[in-house]
């Protein structure tokens, strides 16, 4: 992708924009030098307002490469002090939908400390006195083949952390090729950020926005 599609820009104002970032792109640079989101936004804000110079964007929150769905940026150093202290105080509300093996309980509170070892960067569930306290809430909507669709309230934004709770307890994600044993191959991680709830950073109003899941197996079958 070299350049940001308009179908991927959800909202935008002279604070903020909000997009529908696609799947296996990084949010920023990584070692792979592949083009990263906050440079195709970059570069498409240069363009529309004929920009000179380098473009601000600043980045409030992250989704794993491999992760699709919707995210928030700032386009004023102002917008982005108030975004990262909201998100910094849990007070962006992400909603996640995740496809896993096997049938999972009606409902569920995960609570556990991860640690991130950022040489493999791979995170795993550890004693609360070397992690960080990651919380999250599910509910089971639907179950077909035994895999179960879960809509997943995040409470913490730890590295990894809806894929390494559910996995940790049997329940790994279709696709996910880090933490389930045996994934299917050639399927992406059938993990999604669907929803995105945080007040304006100017307005003060609250917003909220969402998307369709992803047309693509295993979410195309429920």
């Amino acid at each position: 992708m070299e350049k940001l599609q308009k179908n991927n820009i959800i909202y935008e104002d002279n604070h903020i924009i909000v997009v529908n970032k696609p799947v296996n792109i990084p949010v920023q640079e990584d070692s792979s030098k592949d083009i990263d989101l906050l440079t195709l936004i970059k570069n498409y804000l240069k363009v529309k307002y004929n920009k000179p110079g380098n473009v601000y964007l600043g980045l409030v929150h992250r989704l794993d490469r491999p992760v699709g769905g919707i995210m928030v940026f700032a386009k004023t150093s102002k917008a982005a002090s108030r975004l990262s202290e909201e998100a910094r105080t849990n007070k962006i509300n992400k909603t996640y939908y995740a496809v896993v093996h096997g049938k999972i309980n009606n409902k569920g509170h995960l609570e556990d400390y991860l640690y991130k070892d950022n040489k493999t960067n791979t995170s795993y569930v550890v004693d609360k006195t070397k992690g960080k306290l990651a919380i999250l809430d599910y509910e089971l909507t639907q179950y077909k083949d035994n895999l179960s669709l879960v809509k997943i309230n995040l409470i913490t934004g730890r590295s990894h952390q809806i894929r390494v709770q559910f996995s940790s307890r049997g329940y790994p994600l279709v696709g996910d090729q880090r933490y389930n044993k045996n994934p299917i191959k050639n399927v992406s991680i059938a993990l999604f950020a669907k929803r995105l709830e945080f007040i304006h950073p100017t307005k003060k109003e609250h917003l909220s926005f969402e998307i369709n899941l992803p047309d693509r197996y295993p979410f195309n079958i429920f």
